[in-house]
């Protein structure tokens, strides 16, 4: 997509009221999501870190049976924003068959990635626009959403509505 059609796109997508616009990304992440196989790809882990909450790093450590400063020695840094994240990407518990090692304790950021089925989903667009890049069923699930938009706006009882 070329920054115009993204621009467009964008445009159009944010004319939708919110209410309607989160029923329309939950019922399209149902649908993604119910032919997606997230183990086939794993990209997100191979390719970004989440956010680790104090809560995370609790949990996580005693999963791994460390105190919460050995944990964050041997797996964290802080960013230049002072968030928590992974010294490096891949994530260092994704396997090689892309089952994550820690999956009953992952962070609260990769439970809910790509969080196109949380509420307010405008307010987060921009975080979905840059996931759309790395995760395909984020992929399918704006598309479907562009078309169902771009759909109703030609329906002619929407003809001359201001």
């Amino acid at each position: 997509m070329t920054p115009s059609e993204e621009k467009a796109r964008l445009k159009l997508l944010l004319k939708v009221k919110d209410r309607e616009f989160d029923t329309l990304m939950h019922d399209a992440h149902e649908r993604a999501f119910a032919c997606t196989d997230c183990l086939q790809c794993g990209n997100c882990c191979k390719t970004t870190g989440p956010l680790f909450t104090d809560k995370d790093i609790t949990r996580i450590a005693k999963h791994l049976r460390m105190k919460d400063a050995a944990f964050i020695d041997q797996y964290l840094r802080t960013d230049e924003e002072g968030d928590m994240v992974l010294q490096v990407v891949p994530c260092p518990f994704l396997g090689a068959d892309n089952y994550c090692g820690i999956y009953e304790n992952r962070p609260k950021a990769c439970r809910e990635y790509p969080h196109t089925d949380r509420v307010k989903q405008k307010q987060i667009l921009d975080l979905t626009i840059k996931n759309e890049k790395i995760c395909p069923a984020v992929e399918l699930i704006l598309k479907d959403v562009t078309a169902l938009v771009n759909a109703s706006s030609k329906k002619p009882n929407n003809a001359g509505r201001r």
